[in-house]
């Protein structure tokens, strides 16, 4: 009781009123998270000191705060004001669980007390009616003896006199009692025992019996009262005892003045026809987990229904009343959850059975749904219990997927085709309407139909908050899913760092591009399309973080941020497996099988060594380099379809591999400017021809912006290599529409386009004007 007078005090001289700054630095931190913390460390009790002073001025108070503020700080005071009253709110809830039991021991303990008050009070009667009563025999008994003969006057005139109607109703009420008694008529032996009550006191006010008899009437009414109660608990006790008898019962017990022994009986005795109903549920190991769970909940909640809609109607919303029931709901709904748990979810979690373990709890939520509209919630008893198997059922089912789509993936062929009978379709679609079906490979059509069963598992179980750990498991058998992709590219085991999480899993090695290609589409159409698609079953995740966020008046593309950033990180994983593929085509290009590589200073420098004029056509590693990336285009045009961006982003990535390689290889570029034998003029013409054909090939398709300045980059370091020697690179280098034609007749060979007779060029070529600027921009650096 200490700490309860404690939380009610209020701290005195407070002056009511924060200083301006200070409403702004608290309001930023939210609510504070329901609890006593807030910013700076500062505690939920300090923060509302100010509104529990008693001389607190709520005019003044807004007053001081709004003088001298705008009205963007008038609207941040308001959503510090909205915080800090949640705030209040949780922490006045939370209070009250904590000290629930405390509160319900007590409140039982006063009503025990007020029953132990009101028998002494009717003791303390019954003793002063006998000491009157005595003491008025004293008195008659103390008479002089010159009255003697006047008392034998008045005796044998009493004598003489008949008994009033007072006095035969009391003779006769100890006899009219036990027969009402006997034939169980309470209504009536309560009426009878409140007009006895009435005659005693109105006897005694007017005299009109004596001491003692007035003593014995009340004697008899405490006696029978006992015994009538007595005989009432009997009859609440019986199991027959049901319905309209027992609320009689514990309503006469009630007005007996035995509430608490009667609503404690009242209880008891739904408690037992409970107990004596879940007799003839029995689980089996062959039964259906949803079947016990309904038989066992039907049970279970009509009990506590009828108990609740019981106590209303005897006791009313008197809270010690309510207090032992809600404690008692409480523990039948545990018991119930238990024997769930052990019979049904037990099981389910450890198989893996998410879906039968989400029906088990939809059944014990709907439930208890109807008891919430009658006033009782007892929800959270049941969420506490069955989120840890739960938990472990979705991470069951989780590891089942990925095994399951491992195993898949030892034996695809990575051939993307439509969905096969047996696997779930993106949507129920006529057969017309095939083409809008995603095209996988087997593993990733699999993979993709058990995530979107998945998601509907999972999708009812919301109100658990397993939203979060719900979306942090896709991203991780995704992420493994993305591992498996990248050791099927050729030549990926020999890197360790892919090698993370993927254990002694065995993948089939995509040989050709077609192949490789396809794991890209796989992981590109799941990371931007079905597994978001999927998701959209779980949008109310985090919904109260959205619906702040829509309070605060945040924009359109900040309101799900959650979601944005779970995306940008399965965009990541196949951002991975992107880099890995661009990797190895590189170094295909680059490396020969022996380990030398196509791409070396020696090359160039060694060109200035020979009599004969070269044959001027690029570099065979990027005429490789452009027919590589015009096959893939090729192939990528009808497996991305709807995603050509991220095709063209991939050939993009796979150029700027080479071209970042060019130009940080450091062993190249030591040869080149600090080698032994310099760069000649057909080494400079031969790799200015290399580069600009690289820039031809790649306008608009396959050359990003950077990649093209780092070309520029390069270009103009070579030509500083070769203007180190002492000659003017502009002296030696041809005119631009050389380097343009030589390039632009490799391209049309390799892409397998005609050329037009008019200046040897095609025909509205998007790369004419460009390449000459480009050539101009480098004629116009090596001269300066």
């Amino acid at each position: 009781m200490a700490s309860a007078k404690s939380s009610r005090s209020r701290p005195a001289g407070h002056s009511g009123v924060f200083p301006v700054g200070s409403a702004a630095a608290v309001g930023s931190g939210g609510g504070g998270g329901g609890g006593g913390g807030g910013d700076g460390g500062v505690q939920l009790a300090d923060k509302l000191k100010i509104f529990k002073t008693d001389n607190f001025d709520p005019d003044a108070y807004v007053q001081s705060k709004c003088q001298t503020m705008n009205e963007k700080e008038i609207r941040h005071l308001c959503s510090y004001l909205q915080d800090l009253k949640k705030a209040s709110a949780e922490e006045m809830r939370r209070s009250v669980y904590a000290n629930y039991a405390s509160f319900i021991r007590t409140s039982k303990e006063i009503s025990d007390l007020e029953g132990e008050l009101l028998s002494i009070r009717n003791l303390l009667n019954t003793q002063a009616a006998l000491i009157h009563g005595l003491s008025e025999g004293v008195q008659i008994d103390s008479l002089t003896s010159g009255h003697e003969g006047s008392a034998e006057d008045d005796i044998s005139n009493v004598e003489d006199q008949e008994p009033s109607e007072i006095q035969k109703w009391s003779a006769d009420f100890p006899d009219m009692l036990d027969v009402l008694l006997a034939e169980r008529r309470v209504d009536e032996a309560l009426d009878a025992l409140d007009e006895a009550e009435r005659v005693a006191a109105d006897a005694k006010r007017k005299q009109t019996l004596t001491a003692a008899e007035v003593s014995a009437l009340r004697r008899s009414v405490s006696d029978n009262r006992q015994r009538l109660a007595d005989q009432l608990a009997e009859a609440a006790c019986q199991s027959s005892t049901r319905g309209i008898e027992l609320r009689a019962a514990a309503s006469a017990l009630k007005r007996l003045g035995d509430g608490p022994r009667a609503h404690s009986l009242l209880l008891s005795a739904h408690d037992q026809r409970l107990q004596c109903n879940m007799q003839t549920i029995h689980p089996s190991s062959t039964s259906y987990g949803g079947a016990y769970t309904a038989a066992l909940a039907q049970q279970v909640f009509s009990v506590i229904a009828q108990a609740l809609s019981d106590s209303v109607d005897v006791f009313g919303d008197e809270s010690c009343y309510a207090s032992e029931l809600v404690t008692w709901a409480t523990k039948q709904v545990m018991s119930f959850a238990l024997l769930v748990k052990r019979h049904v979810l037990s099981s389910c979690a450890a198989a893996g059975g998410l879906r039968a373990a989400a029906e088990c709890v939809q059944i014990s939520l709907g439930h208890c749904s109807l008891l919430e509209a009658r006033g009782l919630s007892v929800s959270s008893v049941l969420l506490k219990q069955f989120k840890p198997s739960l938990e472990q059922a979705l991470d069951a089912n989780l590891r089942r997927i990925e095994e399951s789509t491992a195993a898949l993936a030892a034996a695809d062929n990575w051939i993307l085709t439509y969905p096969s009978t047996g696997i779930r379709p993106l949507a129920r679609l006529p057969a017309a309407n095939l083409a809008l079906q995603p095209k996988l490979s087997n593993s990733a059509h699999r993979f993709n139909s058990m995530v979107q069963d998945f998601f509907e598992d999972v999708a009812p179980l919301l109100s658990l908050q397993l939203g979060g750990s719900t979306m942090d498991g896709i991203t991780q058998i995704f992420n493994s899913y993305v591992n498996l992709l990248i050791s099927a590219l050729p030549g990926s085991m020999d890197d360790e760092a892919n090698l993370d999480g993927l254990g002694n899993k065995i993948v089939r090695m995509a040989e050709t591009e077609e192949q490789q290609l396809a794991l890209l589409a796989n992981a590109s159409l799941l990371a931007e399309e079905l597994l978001p698609r999927a998701a959209m079953k779980l949008s109310s995740i985090n919904q109260s973080s959205m619906d702040d966020l829509r309070k605060k008046g945040t924009d359109k593309q900040n309101r799900v941020p959650e979601q944005r950033e779970w995306k940008r990180k399965l965009q990541r994983m196949v951002d991975r497996l992107r880099d890995s593929f661009c990797r190895q085509h590189a170094l295909e290009l680059i490396f020969t099988d022996e380990g030398d590589t196509h791409l070396s200073a020696e090359m160039y420098i060694n060109m200035d060594n020979t009599v004969e004029e070269p044959e001027w056509v690029p570099s065979p590693i990027f005429q490789e380099l452009y027919a590589k990336l015009n096959r893939m285009a090729s192939i990528a045009t009808e497996m991305f379809v709807g995603r050509e961006r991220f095709a063209t982003l991939l050939m993009m990535r796979l150029t700027e591999t080479v071209i970042l390689w060019l130009s940080e290889d450091q062993a190249f570029w030591e040869e080149i400017e600090q080698g032994p034998k310099p760069l000649g003029p057909l080494g400079l013409q031969q790799f200015y021809l290399d580069m600009q054909f690289v820039i031809i090939f790649g306008q608009g398709r396959f050359l990003s912006r950077h990649v093209h300045q780092v070309i520029l980059d390069i270009i103009d370091r070579a030509m500083a290599a070769f203007s180190a020697t002492g000659m003017n690179p502009d002296s030696v280098l041809p005119g631009d529409d050389w380097f343009m034609d030589v390039a632009q007749e490799v391209v049309s060979m390799i892409s397998g386009k005609g050329r037009a007779a008019n200046g040897d060029r095609e025909v509205n070529s998007p790369t004419a004007s460009v390449s000459a600027h480009s050539i101009s921009s480098f004629k116009s650096h090596g001269s300066s």
